[in-house]
């Protein structure tokens, strides 16, 4: 296969989440336990078909080898500077990419690519294909872009690819909603204290 530099946002989520699959994100579990939950991953995000060599459904060395390649992207994700990020999501192309080349995308443009060869195994295509999308958001964006989310009682990080680089969460509609229903609630909690204290004061 071969993977677009400029095409960072996409790869960069699939990073994200990958990461994110951990038990040590999600308590409750590991999202990519198994062979199924690592074609279920895949067909998320649209990759079946292009990555998984041969056609070949996932395998417990599959499995294996994300569980090690999302260990290896949160190193690079928490790293402190960008020559650290850099090293080391170069050293994610390198395992099984060649080039980088110019070639034309499907609108005729000319895009820089690095190719994979057909035997790479499914952890070596995703290595490749997150580290050219952590290069594209080091490059285009900064390193700041990379983050941990916000809410207090969650340990996944990501990587913020939006306009306004204001994201907070590693997963909105998890986190953020789980957030805003705690904010919510702890409202709820503070009129109602206020509206017994205020009819204590009635009643006396």
């Amino acid at each position: 296969m071969k993977f677009n530099f400029s095409d960072y946002s996409f790869a960069a989520q699939v990073g994200t989440d990958l990461v994110n699959t951990s038990p040590e994100v999600r308590t409750v579990g590991d999202a990519l336990a198994d062979p199924d939950a690592v074609a279920r991953f895949l067909t998320e995000h649209e990759l079946r078909t292009g990555i998984i060599t041969h056609g070949d459904a996932p395998s417990t060395r599959d499995v294996d080898d994300l569980h090690v390649l999302r260990r290896e992207i949160r190193s690079i994700l928490e790293m402190e500077t960008e020559d650290a990020v850099a090293h080391a999501a170069n050293a994610l192309v390198e395992r099984a990419g060649t080039g980088p080349f110019l070639d034309r995308d499907d609108s005729g443009r000319w895009q820089w690519y690095v190719a994979t060869p057909a035997n790479t195994s499914l952890g070596d295509e995703l290595a490749v294909l997150v580290g050219t999308g952590l290069l594209g958001v080091l490059h285009t964006l900064s390193h700041d872009r990379f983050r941990h989310c916000t809410a207090s009682d969650c340990r996944g990080v990501f990587v913020d690819t939006s306009k306004a680089g204001r994201r907070r969460y590693c997963m909105p509609g998890v986190c953020g909603n789980r957030r805003n229903v705690a904010s919510y609630r702890a409202r709820q909690l503070a009129a109602d204290k206020a509206r017994t204290q205020r009819k204590g004061r009635t009643d006396a």
